[in-house]
């Protein structure tokens, strides 16, 4: 039998493409900072292969007239086993996937979805809605417990037609299973972008953005997608449920709001309609160096509250400059970009310029010279800002290869508000430093970098570096590593950040999510799940538990 996917070209157990392969120069880098953590070194565990795993034969009979919509091929079962966190990929190297969907549903059609959801409805089988996973926090995975007769994942990757694309109030209806370069490339003849670009770009989903309030690439103005959402249509086990497409509204309670960030909990998203702008013909950008991470925050606190609206504002403290060939580890580096579709850019870049020099930032005037950005699409781009950009579309690989050799490297990501940010930003270094020399026994490293920025304040995103175990051991660096990532979440939450500000809640980060919500919230948001998913079908364990069932199962973190 073969897949029902549309493309078997991605690894089914990691990151990305199957068939890329890192440069001579990145494995080389790879192999130099994994001996600093590890110098007793080791052999990579080898990359895994479908026939190394051994699947538990699907639990449930399809009906019929649904079999032409499901696969139970390994490739398909062994993609949608889990998704891309730290302790998906580990998981997947120890070839211990025990929990896979019992089929892979890849529904063409609304009908066809309406139709699944009521058959697992009838037969008491979990639905878990699936974009392109890449979930990190545990969104995807199929384990539910015992109170189910079975699994199946709703892939949506044949619901990607472009219905409607409207130049004149510049927006677009898309189904939710288009993936990312598809909508863009659509959108390109008529000049027009989304302009949302997540790291998981090439393999994420419009559906899975709106399902996980996904932040984008750009440091302000319109990043989540919030911001860019007109109306959403989903499928919910009690019919269809869609807000009226407008530009704005007053009326209550948003349904798109409600809709935003469900994770797959309460209904499918199947369509939406998105806010575009122009293609940007001008940009500009370069580095700016400042003696201490503080006073590069000072600065962006400046930035943010200015009105200038730069569309990257990334600052890198010392060691992420350093990891991501932007810098030379003594000084924290500035990322600063303004893009526009309809003006030059020197007076917006001068002011910035200006204010950031007023906190000690120091620049390169010549390289602005150089390549001036006056004519349409010319960009400014310095070395530095180059490099990042590289690094951080390369950095999922890379944590692969780590993992292979039994290395952690890992992220976690918040928002707070100015005023307590150096308070903030001491204790969790503090504490994650103190976590990973206490549970690996060595020392690790950890760098931060913001992410957005806010007028009120940013979001710092962390990486972390540590020994995990030997690479013929990892189950034992899969304990270090939820030891480690409890240290971080309970270190915000403790610390009143949030416990994630743009890769979701999943099983994962669940715990955190109720520490940081009310009770009667939570209590509100299960009446709602009542009324549209009454028997508790849809992805169980993510966000609340169905009512009247225990799911038995929160995530890889526990808790």
């Amino acid at each position: 039998m073969a897949s029902l996917a549309k493309q078997t070209d991605r690894k089914f157990w990691g990151w990305g493409y199957a068939d890329l392969c890192l440069t001579a120069a990145e494995s080389a880098a790879i192999e130099e900072a994994g001996g600093l953590l590890a110098p007793e070194g080791g052999t990579p565990i080898s990359i895994p292969q479908l026939a190394d795993y051994t699947l538990p034969k699907p639990r449930i009979s399809p009906p019929d007239h649904l079999k032409p919509l499901l696969s139970a091929t390994p490739y398909d079962r062994l993609f949608h086993a889990y998704g891309q966190s730290c302790a998906d990929i580990l998981r997947m190297l120890m070839r211990n996937a025990p929990n896979p969907p019992d089929f892979v549903a890849f529904p063409k059609t609304q009908n066809d979805i309406c139709q699944l959801l009521e058959w697992m409805e009838k037969d008491n089988i979990a639905a878990i809605p699936f974009g392109g996973g890449t979930s990190v926090c545990g969104g995807v995975e199929p384990d539910v417990g015992d109170t189910y007769n079975g699994a199946v994942s709703i892939d949506l990757q044949y619901l990607d037609k472009v219905l409607e694309i409207d130049p004149i109030s510049r927006a677009a209806h898309f189904e939710a299973g288009i993936f990312g370069p598809d909508l863009e490339n659509a959108l390109r003849p008529h000049g027009l972008t989304l302009r949302h670009f997540p790291q998981s770009f090439g393999f994420s989903t419009l559906g899975g953005w709106i399902a996980t309030r996904a932040g984008g690439h750009f440091a302000t103005q319109y990043t989540h997608i919030d911001d860019l959402v007109e109306s959403i249509a989903m499928q919910t086990p009690r019919g269809p449920l869609s807000s009226r497409r407008l530009p704005g509204s007053g009326a209550g309670i948003s349904a798109d709001r409600m809709m935003l960030g469900s994770e797959g909990t309460m209904g499918i998203i199947t369509d939406a309609w998105v806010r575009l702008q122009a293609r940007p013909h001008y940009k500009k950008s370069i580095s700016v160096r400042f003696d201490s991470f503080f006073k590069a925050a000072d600065a962006v606190r400046t930035l943010s509250q200015s009105g200038l609206h730069p569309s990257n504002c990334r600052v890198l403290d010392p060691m992420e400059a350093l990891q991501n060939g932007a810098g030379n580890g003594k000084h924290a580096v500035l990322l600063l970009g303004f893009e526009s579709a309809d003006h030059p850019l020197d007076a917006w870049m001068d002011r910035a310029l200006a204010l950031v020099a007023d906190h000690g930032g120091t620049y390169d005037g010549e390289a602005l010279k150089e390549h001036p950005p006056s004519a349409p699409d010319g960009e400014t781009r310095d070395k530095a800002t180059g490099a990042w950009r590289n690094a951080f579309i390369r950095m999922p690989y890379y944590r692969d290869e780590y993992l292979r050799r039994g290395l952690l490297f890992d992220t976690f990501e918040t928002a707070i508000t100015w005023d307590r940010f150096e308070e903030f930003h001491n204790h969790i270094s503090q504490s994650v430093h103190q976590a990973i020399s206490e549970i690996t026994g060595r020392p690790g490293y950890l760098s931060c970098r913001f992410t957005h920025i806010y007028p009120d304040g940013p979001a710092p995103y962390y990486t972390f570096g540590a020994y995990g175990a030997a690479p013929d051991d990892l189950g034992s660096a899969l304990q270090r590593w939820r030891q480690i990532k409890t240290a971080a979440s309970e270190a915000i939450i403790a610390m009143g950040g949030t416990i994630t500000h743009h890769h979701a809640v999943g099983r994962d980060h669940r715990k955190g999510y109720e520490q940081q919500s009310s009770t009667l919230f939570r209590q509100a948001l299960g009446g709602m799940k009542r009324t549209l998913d009454p028997t508790g079908i849809l992805n169980p364990g993510v966000l609340i538990d169905p009512v009247d069932r225990s799911v038995g199962h929160t995530g890889v973190l526990g808790g």
